[in-house]
C-alpha cells in the first residue's frame, strides 16, 4: 500500500510519520485509578500510529463515572503515565492524553463522599454507569453546578493538562463529546442554565470555549486538541440545530489556534448518518488539523485524505484488535476481529495478546498480570 495514510504530517511542531491516529478508548485496566505495566505494554505495542490519543482520563476524583479508569490528578498517576509515555517514545511514537469529566454520566457510588454527580442542569440522562462489580446502574439526577464552581472545574482541566505534560505526553485532548460533561454544556436538552452559560448558542458554548482557552494558555495551543461529536446522541444528548451550535463553537476554537479537532461523524461505532450536519462546512471553519473518526476503513480514510477534507484519520476498534494496524494496512494483511467479551476490564486477554505481525511482546517493559 502507498498513499496519503502513510505520508508524514506536521501537527503543530510534531512530525508524525503517518496519518493514522489511535482513538482514545476506555479499556478499564487501571488499578486504583493508576496506569500500570499492562497499560504500558498496550500503548507501546501500538506506537506505530502517527499519533496515539490515550484513553479518557479523569481530571479529578469527582470526574469519575466508570471503574478501572485512570486519572491524572495525583503524583502516583503521573508516575504511572510517565512509564507509558517513555515506552511509546522509545518505540518511536507520539502520544496525547484525553482529559475527561463524566458529569451526569456517573453515580454517587463513584463520587467522593457519596455526593451526587454534577452537570450543567439537574436533568437526569437516560443512560447508565457501571459499578465496581460490573453492575450496570441507571445514572441519577445530577446536581446543577453553581456559577461560582465553573472556574474551579476549568482549573481542574488546566491542572490535569499540566500534569499530562509532566508525565511526558506530547499534548492533551479535551473531551467535549459523547454526552459527557462538556458535551452536556453544549447540548440544549442537558443545559437549561440562565446564568450566561446556557439558553442561547453563545451561552451553551461559553464554558467549553473558556475551558479550551485556559488549557491552551497553560500548555500551549499546539499541545491542545479537542474531541467533538456534533450529531452523536450517545448518553442522551440532543441539539435541534447542531449546525448553528458547532459553527459558533468552531469559530471560537479556531481563534484559539488549537492543534486539532477530532470529530466523530455520525453516531459513534453505530452509524455514519450525518443527520443533516454539514461536516465539510464545519471543517472550513476550523484553522487547525481536522481529524476524523467513526467507522473508517482503509478506502474511506484514503478518500478523505486524498480529497483534502481530512488531515488525519482516527481508528478505534481496528487498533484495539490490531496493534500493528499500520503494517496490516500497508501490506494488505487481514485484520484481527475484536473480542467484545474482553474489551473492558479483565486482564491480558483481549488487551495485549492480539496476534501481531511485527511485535515481539517480550521486548516491551513491565510485568504482566492476568
Amino acid at each position: 500500500m502507498t498513499g496519503p495514510l502513510l505520508t508524514p504530517y506536521e501537527l503543530a511542531g510534531l512530525t508524525l510519520p503517518n496519518r493514522f491516529v489511535m482513538s482514545p478508548m476506555t479499556r478499564s485496566r487501571a488499578v486504583n485509578n493508576e496506569p500500570n505495566a499492562m497499560m504500558t505494554r498496550y500503548y507501546a505495542q501500538r506506537a506505530s500510529a502517527g499519533l496515539i490519543v490515550a484513553e479518557g482520563t479523569q481530571t479529578s476524583p469527582s470526574a469519575r463515572g466508570f471503574p478501572g479508569v485512570p486519572g491524572i490528578y495525583a503524583d502516583s498517576q503521573i508516575a504511572g503515565w510517565r512509564e507509558v509515555t517513555q515506552a511509546v517514545h522509545e518505540a518511536g511514537g507520539h502520544i496525547f492524553l484525553q482529559l475527561w469529566h463524566c458529569g451526569r454520566i456517573s453515580h454517587r457510588l463513584h463520587q467522593p463522599g457519596g455526593a451526587l454527580p454534577v452537570a450543567p442542569s439537574a436533568i437526569r440522562a437516560n443512560a447508565f454507569s457501571v459499578l465496581e462489580d460490573g453492575t450496570r446502574v441507571e445514572v441519577e439526577t445530577p446536581r446543577a453546578l453553581e456559577t461560582s464552581e465553573l472556574p474551579g472545574l476549568i482549573e481542574e482541566f488546566v491542572s490535569a493538562a499540566r500534569n499530562a505534560l509532566r508525565a511526558g505526553f506530547d499534548g492533551v485532548e479535551i473531551h467535549a463529546a459523547n454526552g459527557y460533561l462538556l458535551h452536556q454544556f453544549l447540548a440544549e436538552n442537558a443545559n437549561v442554565r440562565t446564568d450566561g452559560y446556557g439558553t442561547t448558542v453563545e451561552g451553551r458554548i461559553r464554558f467549553v470555549v473558556e475551558l479550551a482557552d485556559a488549557v491552551a494558555r497553560a500548555v500551549g495551543p499546539h499541545r491542545t486538541g479537542i474531541r467533538l461529536s456534533p450529531v452523536n446522541r450517545y448518553n442522551d444528548v440532543a441539539d435541534s440545530d447542531p449546525n448553528a451550535t458547532y459553527a459558533a463553537l468552531l469559530r471560537e476554537l479556531s481563534r484559539l489556534r488549537l492543534a486539532y479537532a477530532n470529530v466523530t461523524e455520525g453516531e459513534g461505532q453505530v452509524s455514519r448518518d450525518a443527520r443533516g450536519f454539514d461536516f465539510a462546512a464545519a471543517r472550513r471553519l476550523f484553522s487547525g488539523a481536522w481529524m476524523v473518526n467513526n467507522l473508517y476503513d482503509r478506502a474511506l480514510a484514503e478518500a478523505a485524505l486524498e480529497s483534502g477534507y481530512a488531515d488525519l484519520v482516527a481508528f478505534g476498534r481496528p487498533f484495539l484488535a490490531n496493534p500493528d494496524l499500520v503494517t496490516r494496512f500497508r501490506i494488505g494483511a487481514p485484520l484481527n476481529a475484536v473480542d467484545y467479551k474482553t474489551a473492558y476490564r479483565g486482564g491480558v486477554a483481549g488487551y495485549i495478546d492480539y496476534p501481531s505481525l511485527t511485535f515481539d511482546l517480550s521486548s516491551f517493559p513491565g510485568r504482566l498480570s492476568s
